[in-house]
């Protein structure tokens, strides 16, 4: 029987990392239904689909800071994990060509859309509160200043949940 993939289940595997929104090779083998080892294996065949800024290998570092969000304790012993970035998500399709990695690719890359669409709306929101903040004189600035806590509040309560679980960190 066919799982249901949720889009909620995919934003939940997308981590932040070195600067981007990327996915861990464990959970795109979750999600497409193959082994950890199938899909780096067929990655491994087909290397030259995949630049540095596709798919990179994280440092031991990076994975041990990583295990202490990931809920399973075996990253934290893996030796190499795998990021993909949505351009190397991308390629995957081209590699695996299950119907399963097809549809969850398909799902996945709305996702990364959607994640795009509510940042930069986020920024756009911002960006007209300047705006109106240097229009108006003094009176409002308070008025300005909750409206920014007022969305900067939902944003830290999301970084360790939705979109890009906050990884922060530089290799």
């Amino acid at each position: 029987m066919k799982r249901e993939i949720t889009p909620l289940a995919i934003e939940n595997k997308i981590y932040f990392i070195r600067n981007q929104r990327v996915m861990l090779d464990r959970d795109l083998a979750e999600l497409y239904g193959v082994k950890t080892g199938v899909l780096n294996q067929s990655v491994k065949r087909n290397i030259e689909r995949f630049p540095d800024d596709f798919m990179f290998s994280l440092s031991r570092e990076e994975i041990m800071n990583l295990s202490q969000i990931v809920t399973s304790s075996k990253i934290k012993h893996a030796p190499r994990v795998y990021a993909f970035t949505e351009q190397g998500v991308a390629m995957l399709s081209s590699v695996l060509r299950s119907k399963q990695a097809i549809s969850v690719n398909i799902q996945i890359m709305r996702t990364f859309v959607k994640i795009r669409l509510v940042l930069s709306s986020h920024k756009d929101i911002l960006q007209k509160i300047e705006n109106m903040e240097k229009k108006y004189d003094n009176q409002f600035k308070a008025v300005f200043a909750v409206i920014r806590q007022l969305i900067k509040e939902p944003e830290e309560k999301q970084k360790g949940n939705r979109w890009g679980r906050c990884l922060t960190f530089d290799s």
